[in-house]
């Protein structure tokens, strides 16, 4: 079955773009567009897309506040929502992913990463672009959380830590597999009991998590 997609975007020309790229591919269809993040919502929680492509700033309602309606905290049966952005505002970023978007990409990603994202956030997976997380939750933790990370409520395994490290990095199930010898199902097994243990919703907030109890460290 092909992935349901709404994209939303102020800039005409990025937004037709964008619906080309993805009704390009053969199990993505493009299933609505929006020009603001307001008509964005009305689209989403009418036509309920597997996968919602926003651009941070839009007229109106901006992308973070349209995610956070869509799929922030308290949202029932919350919508996968994506980011799409450039270096120059990575503080945009950074509140989206805190309003619940599953990752983010920058509007130079080429038609392959675009493709993965939404694929991945359609699993309930997230990609978050490798070159620049580390960067980005890495500038913003050394600013400080903007409340105490929250406690596991179990402690983490030895494995669990290990993971926990290289999804912080950005590595993709796949990576973190071949990194650490292990399976694929492994992988999504112990993704899965850092998410419950956290009490984070995906991968992203895993990797928060981490940089807010500086089990890595801040750079660049």
């Amino acid at each position: 079955m092909s992935v349901r997609v709404l994209v939303a975007d102020d800039q005409e020309i990025v937004r037709t773009g964008l619906a080309m790229i993805l009704d390009a591919q053969p199990d993505i269809e493009v299933v609505g567009q929006a020009p603001d993040g307001r008509r964005a919502v009305e689209l989403a929680r009418r036509l309920r897309p597997d996968v919602c492509l926003f651009d941070i700033r839009m007229p109106g309602l901006d992308g973070i506040e349209a995610t956070r309606l869509l799929a922030g905290p308290g949202v029932p049966d919350p919508l996968a929502v994506v980011v799409i952005t450039t270096f120059d505002l990575d503080e945009y970023v950074y509140a989206a992913l805190r309003a619940g978007a599953r990752g983010f990409l920058l509007k130079n990603a080429g038609a392959q990463m675009l493709s993965q994202a939404v694929h991945a956030a359609a699993e309930g997976d997230a990609l978050i672009a490798p070159s620049v997380t580390a960067r980005l939750l890495g500038a913003f933790a050394r600013t400080g959380p903007a409340a105490p990370p929250a406690h596991p409520v179990e402690a983490l395994t030895y494995r669990e830590e290990e993971i926990l490290l290289t999804v912080a990095r950005g590595r993709t199930n796949s990576e973190i597999a071949d990194e650490l010898h292990i399976s694929l199902s492994t992988v999504k097994t112990h993704i899965a009991s850092l998410m419950a243990k956290l009490g984070a919703r995906n991968r992203v907030e895993i990797a928060m998590w981490a940089y807010e109890t500086n089990r890595v460290k801040a750079s660049g």
